[in-house]
């Protein structure tokens, strides 16, 4: 199904913050191979030593961030998320067990946040738009939070957790 793109893993870090809880994010460096500048979540391509995707995303995590795979509960996978620039991603939704030290690689991140979950789950702060890319238009959701431009690849997989923990209209 996803013949010919590149395999890769995130982690979707969750975490609770003064008894809220919050996604952590990053923003990649400018020096960078791909998505320089871009909001992220930790993670990248999958190594033959992987074992699995979850593997990936927390090995990924440990060296973007410094975050250990004891630190992370691991809770399930989102549905894989192909993109235009050739990469399939898996995302693998983690709870980090406490507000983590973090040691990020500044060859990959240039800077760590964190964003509430009902910021993001409020519908009026997620917009549709079309961005002009590298590889032309490109219909994509788009958050802005504090400064921060979070879109494409991100803001999707943001979306469908978001919808994923909406509660049902039926009540259920």
């Amino acid at each position: 199904m996803h013949e010919g793109l590149i395999p890769s893993a995130v982690l979707v870090p969750l975490v609770s913050i003064e008894g809220e809880t919050h996604l952590l994010l990053t923003r990649r460096t400018d020096t960078v191979q791909t998505h320089k500048g871009h909001i992220a979540f930790p993670g990248g391509m999958v190594d033959e030593e992987d074992r699995d995707r979850t593997a990936t995303a927390l090995r990924e995590t440990k060296e973007e961030l410094g975050i250990a795979a004891d630190d992370i509960l691991t809770v399930g996978l989102l549905d894989d998320l192909a993109t235009p620039t050739g990469f399939v991603i898996t995302p693998v939704v983690g709870f980090l067990r406490r507000l983590p030290d973090l040691s990020p690689s500044t060859a990959e991140v240039a800077e760590v946040f964190f964003v509430p979950l009902p910021f993001l789950g409020d519908e009026r702060n997620r917009r549709r738009e079309t961005r002009i890319t590298d590889i032309g238009p490109r219909e994509t959701w788009r958050y802005d939070y504090e400064g921060r431009v979070i879109w494409g690849a991100t803001a999707a997989i943001i979306r469908d957790l978001m919808l994923l923990l909406k509660p049902s209209s039926s009540g259920r």
